[in-house]
């Protein structure tokens, strides 16, 4: 059996985020020309390079190469009504739900659950294809692939910090595995 490597790479840094704000398809806020530099070689070998669509997810993979292949599957929650919404605005008890019951969506968009779903089936497609795939995607998204793996309780989802830019890397070989590198 071959393997499949599945390297998840954060997007980068947006204005919404640094305001405390729910994601909308906003454009990401970084210098550009240095992180290209930096980040250009790192996947370089032969790899599939996907991402959400995004406009924060595209311009991120950019800087990975400029064959990116646009994945549906890849896609932030759906935060409807909350989309760009100032995350200290809205109303408490709806917040405090959401954030403690994974099949809540009081925003009218995706529950954490259903994010997971997704992403699992996503995941259970790869498991068939063998290599390399680089994908830019979302916090949400990220989550939810190690939920997949790791299979903890869906209460302990916002318990993972994910940070822009940062990579996770996983493997399936039978099963899944998280797999923690260095870059000495």
């Amino acid at each position: 059996m071959h393997t499949t490597r599945l390297t998840l790479i954060c997007h980068a840094v947006t204005p919404l985020q640094k305001q405390g704000r729910f994601p909308d398809d906003e454009v990401v806020a970084m210098d550009w020309r240095g992180s290209a530099l930096s980040l250009a070689e790192r996947y370089k070998k032969t790899r599939r390079l996907l991402c959400g669509p995004e406009a924060r997810t595209r311009q991120t993979a950019g800087l990975f190469g400029d064959d990116a292949v646009i994945d549906a599957a890849l896609r932030d929650a759906d935060f409807g009504q909350w989309k760009g919404q100032d995350i200290g605005q809205l109303e408490r008890d709806a917040l405090n739900t959401w954030l403690t019951d994974a099949t809540y969506a009081p925003h009218g968009g995706e529950s954490v659950e259903q994010i997971c779903l997704r992403v699992g089936e996503w995941m259970k497609i790869l498991e068939t294809q063998p290599g390399h795939v680089v994908a830019i995607t979302h916090p949400f998204v990220i989550r939810a692939a190690m939920w997949h793996v790791m299979q903890f309780p869906l209460s302990m989802f916002y318990q993972i910090d994910v940070e822009p830019l940062s990579a996770t890397e996983l493997r399936f070989n039978n099963v899944w595995r998280l797999r923690l590198e260095t870059h000495a």
